[in-house]
């Protein structure tokens, strides 16, 4: 009798759902892969699946390119100013201070002294997560201090650009000077028979590409970036026609002559060392 007591529905007591933390996986922009955070990180924030290259920030750009403790910042403190009162709809002033907090720098920049595999060189990194990396006066002198200090003391130098800004507009002329400073320190080490190695990630762009960033001896590139003047959308728009498939990507620009290498992010420190070597 007790078969026929039990209820007609078994009823299934089923414990709440967890809540996955947020954090641990991350979507490729290119190919949609779902990413574990740890394991892009330990690929150098490269899409394993398609090969994507993910934004570095500077100091991750410094940790993973030259020896571990190696690296002596220069001019750390210092910060722009803002020279033309410039208000529109967000104050300059405010911009600056809003960029600082998120990506924790003073500027667009980072630049030092470090060691690649043993042997010395000046290195230095602009930040897109900082007004586009964008090159104001602040920029423009670091970097130029960063050459002019690798001709002092007879070093090479490595610039990494990642500056889809161009010269920042909020400091008018001030900004645009700064193209010709930077070629002007980069002409004068050239004359002292110096390498300048110019390290292209996505975007480089504008007045950046303009100046200092198409000036190396050697032009390396990573895969896929973007590389040009103008953004390929307002070309077509200005020229009225399509443009060709892959135009302004770093193998375009190979094919077409305007830079020397394409390399993966994982073989750019076995790369730069070659190179460093074969100069010195």
């Amino acid at each position: 009798m007790a078969l026929f007591g039990k209820p007609r529905y078994t009823i299934v007591k089923v414990s709440k759902k967890k809540d996955i933390p947020k954090g641990l996986w991350t979507k490729c922009r290119e190919c949609g892969e779902i990413i574990y955070n740890k394991k892009l990180e330990e690929n150098l924030k490269v899409c394993p699946k398609c090969g994507y290259h993910f934004t570095l920030g500077a100091y991750e750009r410094i940790e993973n390119t030259l020896d571990k403790g190696s690296f002596k910042e220069f001019d750390k403190e210092m910060t722009s100013r803002d020279p033309l009162a410039f208000k529109g709809p967000k104050k300059y002033k405010d911009k600056l201070e809003s960029d600082k907090k998120i990506t924790g720098l003073k500027e667009a920049v980072v630049s030092g002294e470090g060691k690649l595999e043993g042997r010395r060189l000046i290195f230095t990194v602009t930040d897109s997560r900082f007004i586009m990396g964008s090159m104001g006066s602040v920029v423009g002198e670091k970097i130029t201090r960063s050459i002019e200090r690798a001709t002092e003391s007879k070093l090479p130098i490595v610039i990494c650009s990642g500056s889809g800004g161009g010269a920042r507009m909020y400091e008018g002329m001030f900004s645009l000077m700064q193209m010709a400073k930077t070629s002007a320190a980069v002409s004068r080490h050239n004359g002292q028979g110096l390498a300048y190695i110019s390290l292209l990630t996505n975007p480089t762009m504008a007045g950046v590409m303009a100046s200092f960033a198409s000036l190396g001896d050697v032009i390396v590139a990573e895969p896929r970036a973007l590389i040009g003047f103008t953004g390929p959308r307002v070309i077509e728009q200005t020229i009225r026609q399509k443009l060709p498939e892959g135009f302004q990507m770093s193998e375009f620009m190979l094919e077409h002559g305007l830079i020397d290498m394409v390399i993966s992010r994982k073989d750019i420190r076995s790369s730069l060392s070659r190179l460093i070597e074969y100069f010195s």
